[in-house]
């Protein structure tokens, strides 16, 4: 297969653009694969693409916010989405022109406008898959009333929770289309695992209020009142840098929490430690925990909506405590210090059950996903795998009004970008 991925920017920094290069690398061991940016504003990602990845930018933040287009505001693009502030006519132009010309047999849209692009635009043989890396929940009513015109028109859509793909089926109500959890990939360590002895918590994410690395902070400071030898480190940057070091300060923790900075990859900072911490007020999936599984770290996790809880196994492989609570934080984090055995077993635990997140089991479900994908889309079929016997009729009605609706959109789509031309 031929499969493109439509991803907003692949030279910045993000779960979903590492997630995206993860996912890419793996299907390009044996499917054509290509990474279509929406923009650009350096020459090199920030993380390295396969090299038989390619990558293509569609707008050039570097040289184009002079077009006379990139001023006007998006018009397909859904104005309740979060970063409709950075699209423009020039983006609605440049992004129906790729998908009109575009060879792949399946395309993966990234966000959700860029899943409503594709459901709308996409040319009738293209296999159109939907990835939401946020919740239902999480998208505004405005936007949840967009998203369920459009993506009436998807083959798939997946979400990476369970939770979150039965919300999608019991609220949105799709026909036709195959709602299913597929949820993110982390590579393979290239280094042993921790081996619990070091004196280190560690944590990594954006420094955003919604990651709450100050509750992690406020938490280890009952660590590090009974064991000053441990340390914590927190890995990212982000808006919340200075209130958290001047929260450092307060509590007198200058010897034990350090803010390092943003690493990438994290694998060599995460087997140093001994325990991983994230304390997240909402958390659609979860890379950093599944990374520090990988890694042999048991991790102390708030347990939110909605990823940590089809992560973490209570007890088993780390611990989940209620959101917001930094006496619970605090206490789960003591526990694993004071009982090295405990580190220990957990942190084995940890390395065992997130292989479920390896490369291997969740390519293969997502090839799966989207072999029946390409074979319904060329059956004039949508949405149910090859072998669903009769429910195909039914689809197969509803896919041709779905189709009618979406050229008629498309075009209207394309009538707004070449009078932008003229």
């Amino acid at each position: 297969m031929k499969i493109s991925f439509l991803i907003h920017n692949a030279y910045g920094i993000g779960g979903t653009i590492t997630t995206t290069f993860n996912l890419a690398a793996a299907l390009a061991e044996r499917h054509e694969v290509e990474i279509v940016s929406v923009l650009r504003h350096r020459e090199h990602p920030n993380l390295t693409p396969h090299p038989r990845v390619r990558l293509r930018a569609l707008v050039d933040l570097r040289h184009e916010k002079d077009h006379p287009l990139f001023g006007r505001p998006a018009k397909v693009f859904p104005s309740a989405e979060y970063r409709h502030h950075q699209y423009s006519e020039l983006t609605d132009r440049r992004i129906a022109e790729c998908l009109a010309d575009i060879d792949a047999d399946a395309v993966i849209g990234t966000r959700p406008g860029l899943n409503v692009h594709l459901a709308l635009q996409a040319p009738e043989h293209v296999a159109r898959i939907g990835q939401e890396h946020l919740t239902l929940d999480n998208h505004p009513p405005a936007l949840r009333t967009a998203l369920r015109r459009a993506y009436r028109r998807l083959d798939v859509l997946t979400t990476v929770t369970d939770a979150d793909a039965a919300s999608y089926r019991r609220k949105m109500r799709l026909p036709g289309v195959r709602v299913e959890a597929l949820p993110n990939s982390v590579p393979d360590p290239v280094l042993p695992a921790a081996d619990s002895t070091a004196r280190v918590v560690v944590a990594a994410g954006r420094l955003v209020p919604v990651k709450r690395f100050d509750l992690i902070i406020e938490a280890f400071a009952r660590v590090a009142a009974e064991f000053p030898d441990w340390q914590l480190r927190i890995y990212g940057k982000g808006e919340e840098q200075e209130r958290l070091r001047a929260q450092i300060e307060t509590l007198g923790l200058w010897n034990n929490v350090f803010l390092m900075g943003a690493a990438t990859p994290m694998e060599a900072e995460w087997v140093k430690g001994s325990i991983g911490a994230a304390a997240s007020n909402f958390e659609p999936f979860g890379m950093t925990l599944v990374e520090a599984m990988r890694c042999g770290l048991p991790v102390v996790s708030t347990d939110c909506p909605y990823g940590p809880g089809e992560i973490i196994e209570d007890g088993e492989d780390g611990r989940l405590v209620p959101v917001g609570d930094g006496a619970a934080f605090g206490a789960a984090l003591l526990d694993l210090v004071r009982d090295d055995e405990l580190r220990r077993r957990m942190g084995r635990a940890a390395v065992a059950n997130a292989e479920r997140f390896a490369p291997g089991p969740v390519v293969a479900r997502a090839e799966r996903l989207l072999q029946d994908a390409v074979g319904a889309r060329s059956g004039g079929r949508r949405g149910a795998p090859a072998d669903a016997g009769g429910m195909h009729h039914t689809l197969v009605s509803q896919g041709h009004a779905a189709r009618d609706l979406a050229r008629a959109a498309a075009s209207s789509a394309l009538r707004t970008v070449r009078k932008g031309r003229r």
